[in-house]
């Protein structure tokens, strides 16, 4: 199997079983999502360990983990953002205290500390907007229909379709026009180019576009903001797609390792499956907030 059938492959896997979950709703999305958030955070630290950082585990998997089961529980950004900050000021102020008590001076508590809050916040705040796309049919005043059970579904397949066909398509693109142009990142990424990086724009302004045609009968709001504003919108959840990707591969350059984890054989870990999406899941929360509410 080549790497454009593998990535259609995941895509044709995933898609189905996050809808699934997503379909069935409240606690049983939210608590196998929190699982895979606290494995995405073991695994940031598992990266952290290459470098002789030793974060304290323990923190920062159960604070990813609760960002995601408060994502649930109040899916309202209002109501999530205190309880949010208050984790994440609490999970800086324990890890500070363990890395001191655990590390001593010579065990880098500065490091230690920082990376188990940003780990946790990598993985956990970012799926944590997952629960609250699929409550924004019923807490915002633009979704007038909230009587269709389909509708939290095709809210929450906005950032995994605009993601996963973004990355399909800069796959296409790159390896049948790119081979031999100007490196996106060569130092980081040395097989992305950058016209597969103008393809993952396309691509995710196409799917938003396509996306907003689906919808448009089930949240007819949506429908009268206009192509034009979705298809800006896929271009950025395209643009932060590759941004996510390049980060993740930053931090596996440095610890000198191919995948982040070995959960999915063949495929790597947790974070090389999300490392596109902890930045388009809040991202497509934020934008359709924005734009519902500015236009």
């Amino acid at each position: 199997m080549n790497e454009l059938s593998k990535r259609v492959a995941v895509a044709a896997v995933a898609i189905p079983i996050v809808l699934g979950l997503a379909y069935v709703g409240g606690w049983f999305v939210a608590v196998p999502l929190a699982v895979f958030a606290g494995w995405g955070a073991h695994e940031v630290y598992r990266l952290a360990a290459e470098k002789e950082i030793r974060p304290i585990q323990w923190v920062g998997i159960s604070s990813a983990a609760l960002f995601v089961l408060l994502g649930a529980w109040r899916p309202g950004f209002r109501e999530f953002a205190p309880f949010a900050l208050t984790l994440v000021m609490g999970a800086g102020v324990i890890a500070g205290l363990e890395a001191m008590r655990t590390r001593g001076p010579q065990g880098n508590p500065l490091s230690v500390a920082a990376v188990t809050v940003f780990g946790s916040i990598y993985s956990g705040l970012a799926l944590a907007f997952l629960p609250m796309l699929l409550a924004l049919p019923e807490t915002q005043a633009w979704a007038v229909d909230t009587s269709d059970p389909l509708a939290p579904l095709f809210v929450v397949a906005l950032p995994l379709a605009a993601t996963w066909i973004g990355d399909a398509s800069a796959y296409f693109a790159g390896t049948t026009w790119g081979k031999g142009r100007a490196r996106l990142a060569p130092s980081i990424s040395p097989n992305k180019s950058w016209v597969g990086f103008w393809a993952n724009l396309v691509g995710g302004a196409v799917t938003a576009v396509a996306w907003l045609f689906l919808v448009q009968e089930r949240l007819p709001a949506l429908a009268e903001i206009g192509v034009l504003p979705f298809a800006a919108i896929g271009a950025i959840l395209g643009l932060l797609a590759v941004t996510g990707d390049l980060l993740e591969s930053v931090f596996k350059r440095e610890a000198g390792v191919k995948d982040s984890g070995t959960l999915f054989p063949g495929h790597g870990g947790v974070l090389d499956r999300i490392d596109s999406l902890v930045f388009t899941i809040p991202a497509s929360y934020g934008l359709l907030v924005l734009v519902a509410t500015f236009t």
